[in-house]
Parts: structure tokens; sequence; C-alpha cells
């Protein structure tokens, strides 16, 4: 692409480590557009210097982004500039910020332009070579209890290859709750990519979990295919199981979790059978 056209919004997908990703129409675009959005600013003018694009304004636009600046994008559209979106790494607007904007933009008649490019998402998939079909990908896991606990339900009834974010510093605490659901789920951790550290570490959830040491960089877990039981486990296997998990200190909500997950029942069941169980043990 040589020209960009005016009042147009393009979503450019930046390098996610190696500079040599960006494509030849995603540069092309940032020399024709009048204005860049962008997630970091420091780190979009450190990629424009380096492609020697001088004089383009370049406006924050992070996640913390509120109506007040998506109706200053809107405005300049309507003044008939061209505005690129970009992230630190990546494609705006997949579990990065700009998604507002562009159905905002979408809403007031403009048009969108992605401009495709590097992405950790397929980069990760295609390197664990866990699956060649359907996948899902969660983004990164909520941090709050309750929200978290939704999605980790989803992980484990999901039984296509899940990608998922995390930050190092609490990918240990993530794969041990993982492989306390599905022990046995196969995962790979993709650290770095593109990077010149880049590194696939492969194994079960179990076994990743088990790992002694400290995750640095920027990470994508990719699990397995796994298969739901397809029938309810037997009654005293489920009670096995909800005692162990109780024997090695999991609350009420632990146990319930990682039973369902074992055994195929529904979790608020399985968690009305596990306090059932501890008012039994109890008495």
């Amino acid at each position: 692409m040589s020209e960009v056209s005016a009042g147009a919004l393009y979503l450019v997908a930046t390098p996610i480590g190696n500079l040599g990703d960006l494509s030849r129409r995603a540069e092309a675009c940032l020399r024709g557009v009048q204005r860049v959005l962008a997630e970091d600013t420091r780190r979009t003018r450190a990629l424009l210097s380096h492609l020697q694009i001088q004089g383009t304004p370049v406006d924050r636009f992070d996640a913390h982004a509120g109506p007040e600046a998506i109706h200053r994008a809107l405005e300049a559209l309507g003044r008939g500039e061209a505005l690129a979106l970009v992230t630190d790494a990546g494609t705006p607007s997949v579990s990065d910020p700009g998604a507002a904007l562009a159905r905002a933009a979408v809403e007031a008649g403009f048009v969108v332009v992605p401009i495709p490019g590097a992405s950790a998402v397929l980069a990760a998939l295609a390197g664990a070579a866990l699956g060649d079909g359907a996948f899902r990908f969660l983004g990164f896991l909520p941090r709050e209890r309750s929200p978290r606990d939704a999605v980790l339900e989803q992980v484990t009834g999901t039984p296509e290859v899940v990608v998922l974010f995390e930050s190092p510093h609490r990918l240990g605490e993530t794969l041990a709750e993982l492989a306390a659901l599905q022990p046995g789920r196969p995962a790979v951790v993709a650290r770095e990519l593109t990077k010149v550290h880049e590194e696939f570490t492969r194994g079960t959830l179990a076994e990743l979990a088990s790992l002694e040491r400290v995750w640095q960089g920027e990470i994508v877990l990719v699990l397995g295919p796994f298969e739901r039981p397809a029938e309810a486990a037997p009654e005293a296997q489920i009670e096995g199981w909800i005692d162990e998990a109780l024997a090695r200190g999991a609350s009420a909500r632990e146990a319930a979790q990682q039973v369902a997950a074992r055994s195929g029942l529904p979790r608020r069941e399985v968690y009305a059978r596990v306090l059932a169980r501890k008012a039994q043990t109890a008495g």
C-alpha cells in the first residue's frame, strides 16, 4: 500500500520482538498517516525513528483512554486525517487497547482498515504444535477471584486448544492452579517469541507447574486439546477426590473446582457435595 485514505483509521500490527517482522505495508501506512495513536508513545517514537519517519504527531491512546480520547480521534477522522493505531506489540484491539475506538469509528461511518502482521497468539499456537484445528483465545486471566473462577471453568470445559496470556510474575501460580484442575493436560509455555531468547517449554500442566525456575519475559501459555469425561465418575471415586483435595488443604471452592474438572460434573453440584462432606467429617 503506497497511500492511505483520508478519514480512515488503520489498525497497524507492530513487531512482537523482532523489528524485521514489520511488514512493508505497515511501514508505508505509518509513513502516510497524519497522526499515530500509541499505547506507549516512547516505544512508538523509537519505532518511527528506526524507520526514519519524522514529524508525525504521536498521541497517547492506552488502556485508560476514555470517551474524550475517542472523541478527539473521531474529530480528527472527521477533519479528513488518516490515523494509525498501534500498541506496544502485535495487533491493536486484540487483548490490547483499541477495540472501543474501532467500534466507535465503525458506528460513526468511518473506514477501519486492519494492517496485519506479527501475532503472539498465532506464533505461540504454531510453535506449540499442539493442534491443527479450532482453538480458543482467552487473553489474560482475571486476577479477581470470582471472574477468574468463571474463566478457569471455560478453560477446563473447552476441549480445543486454549491460548492464554500471563505475566511472568504470576505464571507459576497460574500453572499450579491449572495443574490442580487438569494435571495431565499437555501445555507449552512460549516465552520471548521472535526475540533472541525465544523458548518453548513443553510438558503436562503438572510437569510445568513443578519446574523450579523464575519465569521472565513475555509469556503465552498454550494448552493442548483435552476432553472432559463424557460421563460422571463413580460416586466412590468422586468422594475420594473430594477427600484428597480437602486433605491437601484446599478450600471448599478450590476442591469443588478441581473435582468438577476431573469428574465432568457441574461445579455447583460438586460444591454442594464438598460442603456436605466437610460437615460429615466434622461431625
